[in-house]
């Protein structure tokens, strides 16, 4: 996605002001990306003790329990590398407070979606829907 595909401009407001976190800038694009895709946000940084969901989104199907990730190129790996065992682990355990707390019925899925901020200004913008089952956590 190039600055010129974000509405809103979110990532030229980065560049210019340099004030916005690049984790923060992430979430917003994320955020702005999946309402696009018919998704509506529930809760933002919701957190549980020390654990923390970036983004519960829901469709009309699913719960979307989102983690958002990035870098700036070049990087050796993708972004998306970033969401190892452990950090699953923390997901899922701090979902399911959640879907316990809010009685939530509908099927959950664990989606990433990964950004790479590159030097010219542009971006890429992967989206991994169930990207993990909490299987054994």
């Amino acid at each position: 996605m190039a600055m010129t595909d974000c509405p809103n401009k979110l990532l030229h407001l980065y560049i210019m002001n340099g004030r916005m976190t690049q984790g923060r800038l992430a979430e917003d694009l994320a955020l702005e990306w999946l309402q696009k895709q018919g998704m509506e946000l529930r809760e933002r940084n919701w957190r549980s003790e020390h654990k923390e969901i970036d983004l519960i989104m829901e469709s009309k199907d699913f719960l979307h329990i989102v983690e958002v990730k990035s870098l700036k190129s070049p990087s050796p790996i993708a972004p998306f590398q970033q969401v190892d065992r452990l950090k699953q682990r923390f997901l899922v355990r701090a979902a399911r407070r959640y879907i316990r707390s809010r009685n939530i019925t509908k099927e959950v899925r664990f989606d990433i979606v990964s950004i790479m901020f590159h030097k010219d200004g542009t971006i890429d913008l992967d989206f991994i829907p169930a990207a993990f089952f909490p299987l054994y956590y």
